[in-house]
């Protein structure tokens, strides 16, 4: 295994007002699509991170092959899930050499931009590749494992981006155009749904 997934589902998705992981789209959970997708492109090097609504995601999780850690302190933050799932993954595979760190509200979301992202560091040689939308580098994002560390030693509500600022130099993008599309309120659920 070179490269795992670290899917981050631990909010509890207040402005929405349910588990967004849960929403149904295209016949299939949020969730479940995009873990579908995860392992299509990293086999079982794929763990969930639950924290709020844990039984409920755990148990909506289709795919047995899907690794998964609860974080407890998920209240504090992403960076408190990002250093969970990425402890838990290195448990099962500690040869990883990549991981990439995604979200589950991105309905957009395939194996193909997974590819295209590991693609773009075998070819520009840069330690981190993000995705790139609305002028904005973000999630998914590829990590090189020079910098697993610096992800384990993130605090608070510091998500993977602090590391794409502090690492600038390192850093390569790929086009997602559609990565701007994500599920946070109600309205933006029946934009998607209704499209």
């Amino acid at each position: 295994m070179s490269t795992g997934i670290i899917i981050l589902a631990a909010g509890n998705s207040s402005r929405l007002g349910q588990p967004k992981q849960l929403l149904d789209y295209k016949g299939t959970s949020l969730l479940n699509r995009i873990t579908q997708e995860a392992v299509f492109f990293a086999g079982e090097a794929v763990v969930v991170v639950t924290g709020a609504q844990r039984r409920a995601i755990e148990e909506s999780i289709a795919d047995e092959s899907v690794l998964t850690c609860h974080n407890p302190k998920w209240k504090e933050g992403m960076a408190s899930s990002i250093k969970m799932g990425l402890k838990h993954l290195l448990l099962v595979y500690p040869e990883l050499r990549s991981c990439i760190i995604t979200v589950c509200d991105q309905p957009h979301l395939d194996a193909g931009v997974f590819r295209e992202l590991l693609l773009k560091q075998q070819q520009a040689g840069k330690g981190i590749v993000a995705a790139q939308y609305a002028a904005t580098a973000g999630v998914p994002v590829l990590f090189g494992r020079q910098y697993f560390d610096a992800l384990l030693h993130l605090e608070g509500q510091e998500g993977a981006r602090k590391l794409l600022t502090k690492f600038k130099g390192d850093v390569a993008v790929v086009p997602f155009e559609k990565g701007v599309v994500d599920i946070d309120t109600p309205e933006d659920y029946n934009n998607l749904i209704n499209t």
